[in-house]
């Protein structure tokens, strides 16, 4: 037996293929996989779930027009303020590294 003919001897790990190895001491040619040695926790890494599975959800919703339009302006005013209140404290830092002249 090869490799190429036992494509599903891999390690669970790391995916690489195992080579096969035939059994000391028994008459029958029988071979077993020779397994790395790494431990036996399995941690699965979390993915999150499809975008269609969660949009699922909002599928039957209708659109509310007003309430949109509320949240738009209220993201467009915490912007604005957010934009002034940088303007001010880069007005603010301008003037403080201004060193006076000295005479």
């Amino acid at each position: 037996m090869s490799r190429d003919t036992h494509p599903g001897v891999q390690c669970p790990h790391c995916q690489s293929h195992l080579a096969l190895v035939p059994v000391p001491g028994n008459s029958a040619p029988t071979t077993v996989p020779v397994l790395p040695v790494v431990p036996l926790v399995l941690k699965e890494e979390w993915q999150p779930p499809p975008v269609a599975e969660v949009l699922a959800v909002y599928a039957g919703r209708a659109k509310d027009t007003v309430t949109a339009a509320r949240g738009a302006a209220k993201v467009r005013e915490s912007l604005n303020r957010a934009r002034a209140t940088a303007a001010q404290r880069r007005a603010a830092q301008k003037t403080a590294r201004r060193t006076p002249k000295s005479a």
